[in-house]
This record gives structure tokens, sequence and C-alpha cells, in this order.
């Protein structure tokens, strides 16, 4: 970090509740009036100018002169806006066979973008491969790398945000690794560790179909079923950092065995891996899932029966959800979203079967997400990390 970064990422982290609500504002939010500022955060006018000079000083956010709305007395509309090129973070996804990583502006538009593969999933080994692709997301930055403020990664599992732990992380082989602290040795700069459905849900509330809105929730289909929550103005964590996980509610046959070791999770019968297993044994040789689509598609029973009970599972869950949390919007991401038609009647079927009363009124909506989009997460995980 350079002299310029390190002084706006301490005036950041040393802002008081109110500083820290009107830069989050506007980061958000920006071009934003100090009026609407205001009404946004509950604070006052005067609070909102206090909080505003000393980021504008530094270089954060852009107040030009305010100038009379015509024909309108009175004080004069001021915007102002976040300068996105004023930092860089850097946003890592962990995959079960890729390190996809991402350099941002404080906007989260990507500026540059890596990968490596992975076919090993020891600590070490990740560990390596994500310094990898943090030094050559350096070298494309050039002269811009000094902006770098931060890193967030995200991986699949029970993360222990505050202190870097992994608690388990099924899809990954690990418990109790204090990854966090391996890549803070490694890498000398600040690390956010962050579960990737609750990066995928900082990045949707701060910066996509999730700004503006009060209540959403993200459930993800692929290798595992993950939810992420956001309620009122925040993203639920829990108070172990376990939230939303309605892949591993016990609505499925206890016979089917998770990845986590437990009986009768959702994920046993509608993860990617178990959809293949499903079809692999009903046909008697190995199936993948791109061929247990084709197959769904083509009207072959043992495949189109396994998607039909991944689907009604999904749905009852997310019906589950809803029931106990009470969002207005359910967005279904993640790779399986390339083959909804398979999953979307059933899964609807079974969600109005479900939810109860108004809960029904809650909209599913899909939103196809590239893994470039989960690395994003985790770069927005870095940069709300570094405002609160």
């Amino acid at each position: 970090m350079d002299h310029d970064t390190t002084a706006r990422a301490t005036l950041i982290r040393s802002a008081s509740e109110a500083g820290s609500r009107v830069f989050a504002t506007i980061l958000t939010r920006s071009p934003i009036s100090r009026i609407d500022i205001a009404r946004q955060t509950g604070l006052s006018q005067a609070a909102v100018t206090k909080a505003v000079s000393p980021l504008v000083t530094a270089g954060l956010v852009d107040a030009p002169p305010a100038t009379q709305r015509d024909g309108n007395p009175g004080r004069p509309a001021a915007p102002v806006s976040i300068v996105p090129d004023a930092m860089v973070m850097l946003g890592i996804k962990v995959n079960v066979d890729e390190v996809i990583g991402v350099a941002t502006d404080l906007a989260t538009t990507v500026l540059a973008a890596e990968n490596r593969p992975l076919t090993v999933h020891d600590p070490a080994t990740v560990a390596t491969a994500i310094i990898e692709v943090v030094r050559a997301l350096e070298a494309r930055l050039g002269a811009k790398a000094d902006a770098i403020a931060g890193v967030g990664v995200s991986v699949s599992g029970d993360v222990d945000t505050s202190t870097g732990i992994v608690r388990e992380s099924a899809i990954m082989g690990w418990s109790g690794e204090d990854f966090g602290g391996r890549l803070l040795a490694l890498l000398g700069r600040p690390v956010t560790l962050e579960n990737d459905v609750h990066a995928l849900t900082v990045g949707e509330h701060w910066f996509g179909v999730g700004l503006g809105t009060e209540s959403f929730a993200i459930v993800t289909i692929g290798r595992g079923i993950g939810s992420g929550l956001h309620l009122n103005g925040q993203v639920v964590t829990g108070a172990y950092g376990v939230s939303g996980e309605i892949g591993h509610l016990p609505l499925a046959d206890p016979a089917r065995i998770c990845s986590c070791g437990r009986h009768g999770c959702v994920e046993a019968v509608a993860s990617t891996a178990a959809i293949e297993a499903t079809v692999s044994s009903a046909l008697g040789r190995d199936v993948g899932i791109d061929e247990a689509v084709r197959l769904a598609h083509a009207g072959d029973p043992a495949a189109e029966a396994a998607f039909q009970e991944a689907a009604g599972l999904i749905g009852t869950a997310i019906a589950t959800l809803v029931n106990l949390a009470g969002p207005e919007l359910v967005i279904i991401g993640g790779e399986g979203v390339s083959n909804f038609d398979l999953f979307e009647k059933t899964l609807r079927d079974a969600f109005d079967a479900h939810a109860f009363g108004a809960a029904a009124r809650c909209r599913i909506v899909t939103r196809p997400h590239t893994f470039q989009d989960w690395a994003r997460g985790a770069a927005a995980a870095a940069i709300q990390s570094l405002v609160r």
C-alpha cells in the first residue's frame, strides 16, 4: 500500500459509527445529495456534512461545487459521489477445481482477472495458488497495485470471518483450518475470509440486484446448495458465522448421506454430485452432470426423476427459509441456473405448497452468476470489512 492508500484505509477504519454509515451510503448509492444521505442514515445534515468533509479531503469522495436548482429557492443540492479508483480491492473465489481472482475498484468494477487450476485441496497448496493469482493481478495492475487496500477470499463452508478460521468445509475437506492467518502471513496484506455465498450476498446487497431492496435471499444451486440472507439492511451472518444453510436442512430421506457427513440434508439429493450419483446408480454407469442434463432434456426417466426430486426439495427448503425470515425476494443463482428449466415448475410448485400465508408473495427470480461474480463478492466483502 502506498501512503495515500494507507491513510485512506486508516480513515475509514477509524471512522465513527456515523461516519461509517455515511461512507457506506455514498459508496453504494452515489451520486447522492447530502439531504438524501441524511434521510437514508437518519443523521442530521450537520452530522452528514461533518462526516463527508474528511472523506473529500482524503480523496475518497468527490463533492463538486453545489449549484442552485433552477427556480428552486433555498439551500442548493450538493451531490457527492465515491471516487472509485481511490482504492483497489482483490477478490478471490476458491472452487474445488480452480482459484478465480479479480481486482476491482471501490464500485467493484473489475479491473483485471486471473485464475489458477486446483487438483489437490490441502490448505498449503490452495494458499500457494491464491498467492500466484494475487501476484499475477498485481502485475496486471502495474502502478495501480499500490492502491490495493485488502484481499477478500471466499470459500464454501462454515467460515468464522472474525478469526479467519474455516471451521468446516466439506467440499475442501478442511476442519479447524486457520486459513485467514495462513494467507495474512504469506500476503502481508489485510485479508477478509468469508463464506462464499455470504460474500456473494454482500456483493448483491451493495452493488447488485439487492441494492435498494429491504430484504432478500440468495439461493445457489450447484456443487452445493447455499443461501445468503439480507434482512433489515444487513447481511445476516449469525452469532457463530452460520446462517441460511438451507442445503443442510434435514428435509430429505435420512438414508441419503450428505458430503458433510450428516443424514437427510437437501444437498444430499439436490447438489450436482448427488444428481450425478443418482443417475449413475439408476443407469449402472458413471454419468456426469452435463450428460444427466442431456438425458433429462431427452426424457430419460431416471434423469428426469433425479432433477424433479432435487427441485421439490429445493422448493420446500426455499419455502422454509421464506416462512422463517420473510424476505421480499429470493434470487436463485449458481451454475445450476443454466439448467433451471429442469427445476423451475417443480420448484415453484413445492414453494407454493409450503409457503405460509402472505409469505407466498415472495418473488423468486433467477440471476446467472459467473465465477468472476463470486470473486467480486469476495472483493465486496473486503470493502465491507474495511468500512466496518
